[in-house]
């Protein structure tokens, strides 16, 4: 039976693409525990991140907003304090959120008093509202100190780069993702059982370095990976200019790039089995039809595609992601596939339903809750929509033009997905429009102004219908008529 609030468990991955399930059709990869969660719940088909890379990305999920609204643009970049975001809404629930890993978002530097505050000097903060119970940022020091417990020495003790890239010398069992499921049982086991609880693991895995840990580094033969898609002939000059950088160009060598795509495969079935165990321990606690599952991403991963790898530009291959939600109070839609487009920021809308809260005016997403009832809702999005902005390659040697100076807004850019189009529309005024109904693989430009205009009105829709609205909805007249903005906590 269902308590009045349920458990939440909310799973980020990172860098996982959305055609990585063996349940999407994957040919190779294998994903049984995942696809049992969403032959229990709901997949989403085609769901999106709306910015890339980590920071940007997780800034609109935690929000709900588009990176024109929370201005997230780099890792690095603040997010501002007066936003609210999934955490602050759980606590609002009556919940107390806790988390495992990181969630990337810089503290707000006006919330500073104190000049030599380390918060000013790292970008993985904590989100406002989350108990840190375990940080594993890109410090990993808890884990390190762990293997230094096993016994292991050396240089990994000391260089976490160095210890994901040679996960694979070691057992899967001593691995970063083990460490971080370990750690969330062992809270779970303490916990107790009076109350709901409301919890975050955010992996870092599948992320680069692209080497898999233990047995999981073989899984996968490299011969048997599906091909990348090709590098366009026509190129914007930003596509040249990627491929001109070293961490972004993904390998030239044929079989470089299929030990790549195997060690990636590699990684995503170590967290599948990870999410088993999780999924085993919840069953076994009797809280299995009394927990909201959500799992999605921060960005994808270009995995070869157009000639690159990781998380850059504006092919979907970066920003097309996981999206499984298994929520025990809609049984009728359980085992359904939303083919429609979803969002990342149509995420705390969802869960602001499923705990009952109202879903703040911030929110630029919408709930997913009917289609998680296995229900069409009569209007939708007919378009995936997602940001790139990379100013910050013109900050780290310090910006010094004016503020009225608006050089770096041109380094940014908007694609609006349809089913048959993309449209990009960069900030300095260049587009490109993709024939993707004629060749999905982002191949064949599209140049007629009879398609092309029509597009380029809609993603101007589509930011004039997302202006700020936290106080447009309602007058100052008669005690306050209109809609008015829920507290943000």
């Amino acid at each position: 039976m269902l308590h009045m609030r349920p458990n939440v468990l909310f799973v980020t991955l990172d860098q996982f693409r959305g055609d990585s399930l063996s349940c999407a059709g994957h040919p190779l990869v294998r994903t049984p525990n995942l696809d049992a969660i969403a032959a229990q719940g709901v997949r989403l088909n085609r769901h999106y991140a709306q910015a890339a890379p980590c920071a940007p990305g997780r800034a609109a999920l935690y929000t709900g907003t588009y990176q024109m609204t929370n201005r997230v643009v780099a890792n690095g970049t603040p997010l501002d304090f007066g936003f609210d975001n999934i955490a602050r809404a759980g606590q609002r629930a009556g919940y107390h959120p806790v988390m495992f890993g990181y969630t990337d978002q810089g503290a707000d530097p006006r919330q500073l008093t104190d000049p030599n505050d380390p918060r000013l000097s790292n970008w993985e903060g904590v989100l406002p509202g989350f108990e840190e119970v375990l940080c594993l940022d890109e410090r990993h020091a808890p884990w390190l100190e762990w293997l230094r417990d096993l016994g292991y020495e050396g240089d990994i003790l000391t260089n976490p780069d160095l210890a994901l890239d040679t996960e694979n010398e070691r057992p899967a069992e001593h691995s970063v993702t083990q460490f971080l499921t370990d750690q969330f049982l062992e809270w779970l086991d303490a916990h107790e059982a009076s109350g709901p609880w409301f919890a975050h693991t955010s992996y870092i895995r599948p992320h680069p370095p692209y080497t898999a840990a233990g047995h999981y580094a073989t899984m996968y033969d490299p011969a048997d990976c599906p091909s990348a898609l090709p590098i366009p002939e026509q190129r914007h000059r930003l596509h040249d200019a990627l491929l001109g950088v070293r961490w972004v160009q993904a390998p030239t060598d044929a079989s470089e790039l299929a030990h790549l795509q195997a060690q990636y495969y590699g990684m995503i079935s170590e967290v599948d089995a990870h999410l088993g165990r999780i999924c085993d321990a919840l069953k076994a606690r009797g809280e299995w039809d009394n927990t909201l599952i959500i799992i999605t991403a921060d960005h994808g991963e270009q995995l070869g595609d157009q000639g690159l790898q990781q998380k850059c530009g504006w092919f979907e291959s970066s920003y097309h992601i996981i999206g499984i939600v298994r929520d025990p109070a809609q049984p009728a839609g359980h085992g359904s596939v939303v083919t429609d487009f979803t969002e990342n920021i149509d995420i705390m809308p969802t869960l602001c339903e499923a705990i009952g809260v109202p879903v703040p005016v911030q929110c630029d997403g919408v709930p997913l809750t009917e289609l998680l009832r296995g229900e069409r809702p009569k209007r939708w999005r007919t378009a995936a929509h997602y940001e790139w902005d990379w100013r910050d390659t013109y900050i780290p040697g310090g910006v010094t033009e004016p503020n009225w100076d608006r050089r770096l807004e041109r380094y940014n850019l908007a694609v609006l997905r349809t089913d048959a189009h993309a449209y990009v529309q960069f900030g300095n005024g260049d587009w490109l429009c993709y024939d993707l109904a004629a060749d999905p693989t982002w191949l064949t430009l599209e140049t007629d102004a009879a398609v092309v205009l029509p597009l380029a009105q809609q993603m101007l829709l589509w930011r004039q219908h997302h202006l700020d609205r936290t106080l447009t909805g309602m007058l100052l007249r008669n005690g306050g008529i209109g809609r008015l903005a829920t507290a943000t906590g």
